[in-house]
């Protein structure tokens, strides 16, 4: 009986958030199909966008977070912890210069970068990281790993709600790609109480803390872990689409950055589990990462990336997709189609000989299938 009555409560407010997403996200597509024609239907529309952050904000406010931890959502997915569980997931409460480090980053992010304090703190963090990393003891690298993953981690899911935040203010983003992005995390426990603090802090000042953070764990010699983290950040690809100019400069830098990286990453590797999964994540980086290569701004009036630069990013695509599978190939060269044709502002990056390359190699397929069926 006891357990019926634990089910119920669980399933009402989960039967409540479902029907009202359904509603609302139903007004919105109607109401997007015909703002551009009528202006008062565009002020409806930003208005319902609005009620509905609101109303998640509002619902969320009502139960403690272990009760949002056993929530399932209709997908499988599970509302996360508070922001407490980045230390306990991670480890990094096990020692002193770990929550040491952990609290300079925290202090980073949440630090105006107009107050002096900002400059100190940043500095104070800079200088335990290469303290431990010149240590040259594995336990301390462990410290520098985690924390600065978590970290990360983090910074990510703060530039995806200070995005969504500007986003629904001009209305640029979709009502279902909002929520997506809210379910995935962005305004569930974990950063939760991260939100309301980083909606003092721009986006801008967000995503160059981002590739800061990128820097030091390359740096430290975790490129994989950055590479893989980044490559899983599907939401901050699709909203950065439509971000401000100087916050896509800072994440085109990141993607270049970690790209170069992706490529040297495995070139030693044997072992047939571990190929299978690095390739698994290249595939990931490019399907994630490539939309917005292609239709963000890569700095048309001060250039982001350098010809050469440019040029090298291209090389490093083409050799990655021509690493993939056949069908892999087929998948990626088409969202680079899609995308590229789509932005005729911008012709990089420009993957035109791995798509001929693809199609030459397609077109021997097809003729090899010709020839065994007869």
């Amino acid at each position: 009986m006891g357990m019926m009555e634990n089910s119920a409560t669980i399933m009402a407010p989960l039967l409540l958030r479902n029907t009202v997403k359904s509603v609302l996200i139903y007004a919105d597509k109607f109401l997007l199909n015909l703002a551009g024609k009528y202006k008062l239907l565009e002020i409806i529309r930003y208005l319902i966008v609005t009620a509905f952050l609101f109303f998640l904000r509002l619902f969320l406010s009502f139960f403690p977070s272990n009760y949002l931890h056993s929530l399932k959502s209709d997908d499988g997915y599970t509302f996360k912890p508070t922001q407490s569980s980045y230390i306990a997931d991670s480890g990094i409460g096990d020692s002193g210069i770990g929550r040491s480090l952990w609290q300079l980053l925290v202090s980073v992010n949440d630090i105006p970068v107009s107050s002096t304090k900002y400059g100190i703190v940043r500095s104070l963090a800079e200088r335990l990281i290469e303290g431990n990393n010149r240590e040259d003891v594995e336990a301390l690298r462990e410290v520098n790993r985690r924390v600065l993953s978590a970290a990360f981690s983090r910074t990510i899911c703060r530039v995806e709600a200070a995005l969504i935040e500007l986003g629904t203010g001009s209305g640029q983003f979709r009502l279902d790609r909002v929520f997506r992005t809210v379910r995935d995390g962005v305004w569930s426990g974990r950063v939760r109480e991260d939100v309301s603090s980083c909606l003092g802090n721009s986006a801008e000042k967000l995503a160059a803390e981002l590739l800061w953070l990128t820097q030091k764990l390359v740096g430290c010699g975790f490129e994989e872990e950055a590479v893989e983290r980044w490559a899983s950040a599907s939401n901050l690809a699709q909203l950065s689409v439509v971000a401000e100019n100087r916050v896509q400069g800072s994440l085109v830098k990141v993607s270049a950055f970690l790209f170069r990286q992706m490529k040297d990453i495995g070139l030693e590797e044997t072992e047939g589990g571990n190929k299978e999964r690095l390739r698994q994540t290249k595939m990931k980086m490019l399907i994630t990462w490539l939309p917005f290569l292609c239709r963000g701004n890569n700095g048309t009036d001060i250039p982001v990336l350098s010809l050469s630069e440019r040029a090298e990013l291209e090389k490093i695509l083409e050799d990655a997709i021509d690493m993939l599978q056949h069908e892999e190939q087929e998948q990626v060269l088409s969202l680079w189609l899609h995308n590229f044709t789509y932005c005729p502002s911008s012709d990089w990056p420009n993957l035109h000989a791995s798509y001929a390359r693809w199609c030459t190699s397609s077109r021997k397929l097809f003729f090899s299938s010709i020839k065994d069926v007869k």
